[in-house]
């Protein structure tokens, strides 16, 4: 037992290095989310529920900005042969810059439009100095990808939270000093600034200069092109719901929401980042159609995550309402129902994340469009029907109901690379179906209550 424990904690093989990653990512993920909470407690005491309102509005822009135009440069990194090449490295950070580059100018552009579509004309003035936070990223240095791609996630676990606690503090101070939407908008472009710098001065390896392969650009974009259009899937998927919702409540409601969001979707989220920084190295080193040691190597890992996100998720499903009500001022009380909702119906999209990655760990980005795609006109469709026969409740049992109906091709897609696991996903189906189902009738009435939430 000593042994092997040795062998987790300082051996060189793909599972002690995996263990490790996943440990280290979970444990910045889960201090990120404890920084997070603790800054939310304190500005939703500082500021007002409109403020949330705002800048979700701000956040969910900059998030579309940047899928609509992600390139892939991360995961072309972690996948490619060429990934540890100096010149392939250097033309994907030239690739970035200018992207960042674009981003920020696009963003000025559409500052008005969007002000216009969420009715808050100030949003003309917030975006673009927002938008500065994707101009600053653009000159992030690949040695992060580089770290993740070997499974050495240490360093950039304690360099990502220092950003964090340093975006903390900015806010936290310019919101007592300012009580202003302006406090979170400066927060972002300060914390975007920091972690480029920290990761510049503290990352090991060389830095990056400006660099134009032919080679290079002709695989980043040949592979990117796919990932780019997954990654505007992506957007609908990820976002749509503040979308949709930002455009039917009022800013106050759409605030209240966000709180209960936050609570809701912090599972899923800490799936989704061990997934992307942990499975595409063990896709790539341990592909599951070659061996049958290496599939029953990944059923157990995606037994063991896919058990701890849904218990994790089953937390707030059952105790949301107490927990809106325990630590925020009866202004924020009905995010309670929307901390239920959001929870029950994550169980589909928990069950398939370990999927997701297997594509593109093969260099297949073609494949891993068409899951993102299906999953995006599913979800676009559930909630644009679902709010408009039941408003609010109608767009989360939407969003549910999709990623229930898109899981056969999560199946297409993984059984292509011999990583699809039936008896995984029937088990977990049946047990997380049953604790959702007992979680809302357990709390029906702040569910139900959701229902009051009207037009804005």
């Amino acid at each position: 037992m000593i042994a092997s424990f040795r062998n987790l904690t300082q051996g060189s093989g793909l599972m002690a290095r995996a263990t490790r990653s996943a440990g280290l990512n979970l444990m910045g993920f889960g201090t990120g989310q404890v920084l997070r909470l603790a800054s939310n407690l304190i500005l939703t005491r500082l500021l007002f529920p409109e403020a949330f309102g705002v800048m979700a509005m701000v956040s969910v822009f900059l998030m579309g900005l940047a899928m609509f135009s992600d390139v892939g440069v991360g995961p072309a990194i972690m996948q490619s042969k060429r990934g540890d090449d100096r010149d392939f490295l250097n033309t994907a950070w030239t690739i970035q810059i200018i992207r960042g580059g674009c981003l920020f100018v696009v963003a000025c552009v559409l500052t008005w439009p969007m002000a216009l579509y969420f009715g808050e004309p100030d949003l003309v003035y917030y975006l673009p100095v927002a938008a500065l936070t994707q101009l600053i990223l653009g000159f992030l240095p690949t040695r992060h990808e580089t770290a993740n791609r070997h499974l050495r996630a240490g360093r950039v676990t304690v360099l990502d939270i220092l950003t964090q606690i340093i975006g903390l503090v900015v806010a936290i101070t310019l919101a007592w000093w300012w009580q202003s939407v302006w406090a979170l908008v400066i927060s972002g472009v300060v914390s975007s600034a920091a972690q480029v710098i920290l990761f510049d001065l503290f990352l090991p390896g060389e830095r990056n200069r400006l660099r134009w392969e032919a080679a290079a650009r002709h695989e980043l974009i040949h592979f990117g092109k796919w990932v780019f259009l997954s990654t505007i899937a992506g957007f609908a998927i990820g976002q749509a719901d503040k979308v949709v919702i930002g455009g039917y409540l009022s800013t106050h409601d759409f605030g209240i929401y966000n709180i209960g969001f936050f609570w809701a979707s912090f599972p899923l989220m800490m799936g989704s980042v061990v997934v992307r920084k942990v499975m595409i190295p063990i896709y790539r080193e341990s592909p599951p159609g070659e061996s049958r040691a290496n599939f029953l190597r990944l059923r157990r890992m995606r037994v063991l995550a896919t058990g701890g996100m849904i218990a994790l998720v089953m937390v707030p499903a059952f105790f949301g309402g107490w927990l809106i009500e325990t630590l925020y001022d009866p202004r924020y009380i009905a995010a309670g129902g929307v901390v239920v909702l959001i929870s029950a119906m994550q169980i589909p999209a928990i069950i398939g994340v370990t999927y997701d990655q297997a594509a593109l760990a093969a260099g297949d980005s073609r494949r891993f469009f068409v899951l993102a795609a299906t999953r995006a006109v599913f979800v676009v469709s559930a909630m644009v029907i679902g709010v408009n026969l039941w408003g609010l409740p109608g767009v989360l049992i939407g969003q549910g109901a999709a990623m229930l109906a898109a899981h056969p091709v999560v199946g297409w897609l993984a059984s292509r690379q011999a990583a699809w696991d039936p008896a995984h996903d029937a088990a977990y189906f049946a047990l997380g179906g049953a604790l959702a189902a007992l979680a809302l009738w357990w709390n029906w009435p702040l569910v139900a209550a959701l229902a009051a939430f009207q037009p804005g």
